[in-house]
């Protein structure tokens, strides 16, 4: 099966398409409930104990795993996301040539999926598109402020950087494993994209935290039923402000749970 075919009916089986990112950022780990050998690990693991019946795909931002630890962390962490038959999207956002991008591609060897950088063109995406039953999701429309800087300028006939793309994009799918990251914190460019490219699925991150769109994410961010909408801070250190959670894991990652959970029901509202 593709990846899409397996989230397809990942996303049927918890009627969501709510993605949880796993960024366990070690300044803001609590202290009571995690252990001193794989400290972000221990964090995981009890999210994805508190989210997976809520959750669509995991996806961890590879930054927050680059170290030897890191690396044994996120493998432990894939390993127990699919023991709940949750997919990984790993959020590398890689793209280099040659044996730069056939190594970077080796990460599919662990993950379902991942988020690649089409700024060095074509050939520097071959060794992901190549794996036929992984996902490839190229980074189109980012959610931060700046990625108007250059996503945004013209080109010559009229067209954004993001819409040229997102049209590259849809000839390199030649396997069915390509998708998109575009924002919910920009609807309008949203929806053009979705007018462009009707039958290629969406990561759209940006909801939660920084404020982006849920109805425009889901209106937009679907194809035939397939995307993702992803929350990160929002969800996984929603236990920060939890009543008795400095005490009580059980409260704090209680709290992760419910954010995932409302999180699922304001989007299947506009599903």
């Amino acid at each position: 099966m593709s990846f899409f075919e397996r989230l397809s009916e990942r996303i049927a089986a918890v009627d969501s398409v709510v993605s949880v990112g796993l960024d366990p950022d070690p300044d803001r780990l609590p202290a009571h409930v995690t252990d001193a050998d794989l400290p972000r690990w221990a964090f995981n693991r009890r999210i994805i104990d508190a989210t997976h019946e809520y959750t669509a795909c995991y996806k961890p931002n590879a930054a927050f795993y680059e170290d030897a630890d890191g690396w044994r962390a996120l493998a432990e962490t894939v390993a127990y996301a699919h023991g709940k038959n949750v997919p990984v999207l790993l959020d590398a956002k890689r793209g280099d040539i040659g044996s730069t991008a056939r190594q970077y591609a080796s990460v599919l060897d662990t993950v379902d999926a991942v988020t690649v950088n089409p700024y060095l063109g074509g050939d520097s995406l071959r060794p992901f598109l190549e794996r036929e039953s992984k996902g490839v999701f190229v980074l189109c429309r980012s959610s931060n402020p700046g990625g108007a800087d250059l996503q945004g300028l013209e080109l010559a006939g009229g067209a954004r950087v993001y819409e040229r793309v997102a049209a590259l994009a849809a000839e390199w799918n030649s396997r069915g494993n390509v998708g998109l990251v575009v924002g919910a914190t920009a609807p309008e460019e949203l929806a053009t994209v979705r007018e462009q490219v009707p039958d290629l699925p969406f990561l759209v991150p940006g909801v939660g935290a920084q404020g982006g769109d849920e109805a425009a994410a889901v209106e937009h961010g679907l194809a035939n039923g397939v995307g993702l909408v992803n929350s990160s801070r929002g969800i996984i250190f929603a236990g920060e402000t939890a009543r008795g959670a400095e005490r009580d894991p059980g409260q704090y990652f209680g709290a992760a749970g419910e954010a995932a959970r409302r999180l699922r029901r304001r989007l299947e509202a506009h599903r």
